[in-house]
């Protein structure tokens, strides 16, 4: 019995050495966090326009290739990202959709005149409700979805350059046809 007790602190020690072994393989990027989403239908939502006017709806989003971005004011990886998101509404002429997540409408407002609006509509998601049915860690997430409304990728954290030009804008070529 005292044996065993000498090898336990070996057992977890090996335990851990392949816990770690596994988690650092070559290839294994631990900030891409997998979603149950993917290929699926986006959740339904219908969320009130911060506008004031009209709503913002997957339903509504039918019919072509979309982004979705989560941000808010209080974020600052949302204020990293953002001329990421400028530079897309300008340059690429993508539809971009935000969803101010768990943000009061003045806040939002205010940042986006601050900062400028890529978004071609944005849908308050005052209790985070919305952002819970995408299984938002956080924001910024963003979401790609078809002209089906299934979830083809999701981008956890700010946007980068180099993210848009390797994966976001070839797929939205791809889902668009062309």
């Amino acid at each position: 019995m005292r044996r065993l007790l000498y090898l336990l602190p070996v057992g977890l020690f090996v335990v851990l050495a392949l816990y770690f072994a596994w988690a650092l393989r070559p290839g294994h990027d631990p900030r891409v966090l997998p979603s149950a989403l993917i290929d699926k239908e986006a959740p339904a939502f219908e969320l009130a326009a911060l506008s004031g006017t009209g709503t913002l709806s997957r339903d509504g989003l039918r019919g072509q290739p979309v982004v979705i971005n989560f941000f808010a004011s209080w974020c600052a990886p949302c204020r990293i990202e953002h001329p990421v998101l400028m530079r897309l509404a300008k340059q690429e002429k993508i539809p971009l959709y935000g969803i101010a997540y768990k943000d009061k409408p003045e806040d939002s407002t205010r940042f986006l005149s601050q900062f400028g609006d890529p978004y071609r509509s944005i849908g308050v998601d005052r209790d985070g409700r919305t952002g819970l049915d995408f299984g938002a860690y956080g924001v910024p997430e963003t979401y790609v979805l078809d002209a089906n409304g299934r979830v083809r990728k999701r981008f956890v954290g700010p946007l980068s350059v180099e993210t848009v030009e390797r994966e976001l804008l070839p797929l939205l070529r791809t889902l668009a046809g062309s």
